[in-house]
């Protein structure tokens, strides 16, 4: 009996994180590498896609095959590259939304042009072609981070407010937006692996619930944030106060070029904020994350966390961890995973926003308005979720 066949149909193919996890994902198929970085690997779950029964397509503003885009990007090692480079060439991005109202910094000839629903009509048209040659389909979205929308536009407080806004192409509605809504009106799960203001307003989240269409997000929790949901949990189990943490990265993929500009930044901070004051029950009043781009560094970021904590007899203590991180290789695994969870709550008919999947996101989507940002906990959801009869 043939396997399931999932299309991943991302958002910002052709950048670092996209390429990998193509590249990943061939390099699967012809054992030339193992599942490390894979969370669910090992995980017999009936539905859940196998890796080896994953193909991509996606869109992107710049029109490299992902071939070339890979090699821009230099994650992968040469003899990984030369290993799939004929099947990365035959993956060419589709024409992607420009709008340097939302995205100042990067620029692509590689565009759709045209108002809100014309865009729409030509994502739901590529999304048709891909589940014309799949079984199932999925949308990731990993563009560059686009600047801090106003969540409170009353074009975002319902479908039919949405619905006006699109047909008068009102310049609030983003790019981010414009791909849940044509994913969801395709009847395709989609997943916001970006700070971008997206399928979490009310509107969109009416709309995925009406099509019964899985949503999740925002922004996948690979590095710091990861360590810190693992880390002030603990501080906390031990009663140990936090007086301060200083959090700094500096990185150098066109994801950090995105978050040189001050409004895209703000977007991001946002969301690696969030965390620490929700899981210790108390406001850290010195919680400081500062983001940096340094382009030598490339995909290599640093993550150095500073946290001073107070003990018995008030006695202070210090701990420092400095994170030597590679971007793509922790954020592809997990957008992979994302697809493979979403295509399963759709096979499972269940659609609307996908809480079970914050163990992958800092700022996580909840049907009750405030998430779980604990790992373990979210770790616990997840498992529970993908066998429930355990």
């Amino acid at each position: 009996m043939a396997k399931r066949t999932l299309g991943i149909a991302v958002v910002g193919i052709g950048g670092a994180v996209g390429t990998t996890m193509a590249a990943g994902i061939e390099l699967l198929k012809r054992g030339l590498i193992g599942t490390e970085g894979l969370p669910l690997t090992g995980h017999e779950v009936e539905g859940l896609a196998d890796y080896k029964n994953i193909v991509f397509a996606g869109w992107d503003l710049f029109p490299d095959d992902l071939a070339k885009a890979a090699a821009n990007h230099e994650v992968l090692t040469y003899k990984q590259h030369v290993a799939v480079e004929s099947e990365l060439e035959q993956i060419k991005p589709w024409p992607a939304i420009g709008d340097e109202r939302f995205l100042s910094l990067i620029n692509g000839e590689n565009k759709i042009a045209g108002g809100h629903r014309a865009v729409i009509d030509e994502l739901r048209k590529n999304l048709a072609e891909l589940k014309g040659r799949c079984d199932s389909a999925v949308v990731i979205n990993l563009a560059s981070t686009e600047k801090l929308a106003v969540d409170g536009n009353e074009a975002f407080d319902s479908l039919d407010a949405f619905e006006n806004g699109l047909d008068a192409n009102v310049p609030a509605i983003s790019p981010a937006m414009l791909y849940a809504y044509a994913a969801i009106a395709e009847g395709v799960p989609y997943g916001n692996f970006t700070p971008s203001l997206a399928a979490d307003v009310p509107a969109l989240i009416e709309f995925a619930e009406k099509q019964n269409v899985p949503i999740a997000g925002k922004d996948g929790k690979t590095g710091q944030t990861f360590i810190k949901t693992v880390l002030a949990p603990a501080l906390k189990s031990r009663a140990l106060h936090v007086d301060g943490w200083y959090s700094t990265n500096i990185l150098g993929n066109r994801d950090g070029l995105a978050l040189s500009n001050e409004e895209s930044l703000a977007s991001k901070v946002k969301t690696k904020q969030s965390v620490l004051d929700e899981i210790l029950g108390y406001r850290v009043d010195d919680h400081i994350v500062d983001i940096r781009y340094y382009r030598p560094r490339g995909d290599n970021k640093e993550a150095w966390d500073n946290i001073d904590i107070r003990g018995f007899l008030g006695q202070t203590m210090q701990i420092k961890v400095n994170f030597l991180c590679k971007d793509s290789i922790l954020a592809a695994p997990l957008a992979i995973e994302i697809a493979r969870c979403l295509d399963l709550a759709k096979q499972r008919s269940e659609g609307g926003i996908q809480e079970q999947l914050s163990v992958f996101f800092k700022l996580p989507m909840a049907k009750s308005g405030k998430p779980e940002h604990t790992f373990h906990l979210q770790e616990a959801m997840l498992m529970q979720w993908l066998n429930p009869q355990i």
